[in-house]
């Protein structure tokens, strides 16, 4: 075990910039044949990722749990849940990673905790124990129903009856998952315990989950009704506005001890998961100066039905350089075009037919992006959204909500090593979800003998931004959409790279300055744009 602080790189912002690969543990890769993908496997398949020429990989919950929500619901934060393996699993995996030059962050969930959490067992005991207030307790109404009318994110309401204590438990996902009292100065320092301990085993940096469910209106006001905007609601809570449930102020004095507590472990990145409508000012709030999270995760592309140049800009028009109204530097945006949670971006953007023209061409915007960049296990080899039928399903969210919502099961089964292996080689037993024939058809080894392929193409991406520091580092200058084509320059000190990309099947005219072409995408060329082309240049 590594005990000292993950200090090691030479800048304080190794982070700045940086490509980031996501592990969905469950379904990366198998190590002993039980269906579940584990620690031991991830270590085994290191060279792939590094491969790619990512700086870090993001690793989701692996902590004990009872799987109610598939690790999210955490029963105890120091420690790894045998079917993934154990904390010596997780030090060699560390190890591995770091000989590899390859930064390990880790999800933290700080919102709730599993039921079967020994701080929810002891507080759901009495109302006078040591944890009675770590969680939130309140009293029916006279009628006997619950204290507010909250809604859970999961559907029904955010309140489950507890005849322990004879009060009403918040919880604003699964009624597994009991709502954290972090108004508690207690709970914080139980937290931030959980995660030195991390960062003494030699974690490098924290994805924060669901950081502004944390908090909540301590005086549990009902939240008022949401305006129609013509959204499909598939749950009673798509009716309301979040105003009091979640987004509370509070939560910016606890991103500052988090903050804190990495800063005493030299270099550490933190970014930040704030879903909702309308976060934006919280995004930055939770990242701006010196003394909160390195960056907030972007949610605008995660589940848009298409990806247009209108959209491009608005999202990055969020993120300027210029400090806010309080003189205190902005923080510094990350884009996620799929993740555990979000279907596939070429199963949302493309037709069939145009997918892996498209592939190649979401990557390519996807790295000239200001910002850090998260790739999902998958992106690499274009992997599809797989269609899981109802009885096959395991996601608590789309069994309740059956058919209405979509599965996030689609986005997390297993990643194909070999199409000549049984399941594609993630393991040799039966998967916890299966593999569509398509996809095991996308295997990395096959990819492997191909130039051309999906996967050869984000190696090479990945390697253009490596390569100019305007990409990685540089400003957002001159960002246009006309029609479908989008047009930005990336600034870094004298070095200037004007990107076009066109975000249509069809070709397009594009007039672009006199220059070195650095890459070009699809065919695209200096005057025309291919159909899904892209073209690099720089002065």
């Amino acid at each position: 075990m590594s005990t000292s602080p993950a200090s090691s790189a030479a800048s304080p912002e190794w982070w700045r910039g940086i490509a980031v690969y996501q592990i969905y543990p469950r379904s990366f890769c198998d190590s002993n044949g039980d269906g579940v993908g584990d620690l031991a496997g991830i270590t085994a398949r290191l060279d792939h990722i590094a491969s790619l020429g990512v700086e870090a990989i993001w690793i989701s919950p692996f902590f004990t749990s009872p799987m109610a929500d598939y690790g999210y619901d955490v029963a105890d934060y120091c420690d790894v849940d045998p079917s993934f393996g154990t904390l010596a699993d997780f030090d060699a995996l560390v190890a591995r990673a770091h000989a590899l030059g390859i930064k390990v962050t880790i999800d933290l969930v700080f919102a709730h905790t599993s039921d079967q959490h020994p701080w929810f067992i002891a507080s759901r005991a009495d109302a006078t124990n040591a944890t009675a207030d770590w969680y939130v307790w309140r009293d029916p109404n006279p009628d006997g129903t619950p204290p507010n009318n909250w809604q859970s994110v999961f559907g029904g309401p955010a309140w489950t009856w507890d005849a322990r204590r004879c009060q009403y438990y918040m919880h604003q996902f699964l009624k597994e998952q009991p709502q954290l009292n972090a108004h508690n100065p207690a709970v914080q320092d139980a937290l931030l315990a959980a995660l030195r301990f991390w960062l003494e085993r030699g974690v490098d940096g924290f994805r924060l989950d669901a950081l502004n469910h944390a908090m909540f209106d301590p005086a549990f006001t009902d939240n008022p009704p949401a305006p129609d905007d013509g959204t499909p609601r598939t749950r009673p809570f798509d009716y309301q506005a979040k105003v009091h449930s979640q987004n509370h102020p509070g939560v910016v004095g606890f991103v500052e001890r988090i903050r804190a507590a990495c800063d005493a472990f030299g270099a550490v990145f933190t970014v930040a998961e704030i879903g909702g409508a309308h976060v934006e000012p919280l995004m930055k709030a939770y990242t701006a100066g010196e003394h909160r999270l390195s960056s907030a995760y972007s949610f605008d592309f995660l589940y848009a039905p298409e990806i247009t140049p209108a959209l491009v800009k608005q999202a990055l028009g969020v993120w300027t350089d210029h400090p806010d109204k309080h003189g205190l530097s902005e923080g510094w945006p990350s884009w996620a075009f799929e993740n555990h949670d979000a279907p596939r971006c070429v199963s949302r953007w493309a037709s069939d037919a145009d997918r892996p023209a498209f592939g190649r061409l979401a990557t390519a915007l996807l790295i000239a992006l200001r910002g850090n960049i998260f790739l999902y296990q998958g992106q690499e080899l274009g992997l599809e959204q797989d269609e899981i039928p109802f009885h096959l399903l395991k996601d608590p969210e789309a069994i309740a909500n059956w058919p209405l919502t979509l599965s996030r099961d689609g986005v997390r089964t297993p990643i194909p090593w070999d199409a000549s292996l049984p399941h594609g080689g993630f393991t040799t037993g039966t998967p916890w979800l299966p593999l569509s024939p398509g996809n095991i058809a996308r295997a990395a080894a096959a990819q492997e003998t191909d130039a051309a392929s999906q996967l050869h193409w984000t190696r090479k991406m990945l390697a253009l931004r490596r390569a100019h520091p305007a990409l990685r580092l540089g400003t957002m200058e001159d960002v246009h959409a006309r029609g479908p084509v989008l047009t930005f320059t990336r600034r870094h000190g004298d070095t200037a790279v004007h990107c076009a990309f066109n975000l249509s099947a069809q070709p397009v005219h594009h007039a672009a300055p006199d220059g070195t072409i650095l890459a070009a995408v699809n065919g695209a060329g200096a005057t025309t744009l291919a159909p899904y082309g892209a073209v690099f240049i720089t002065a």
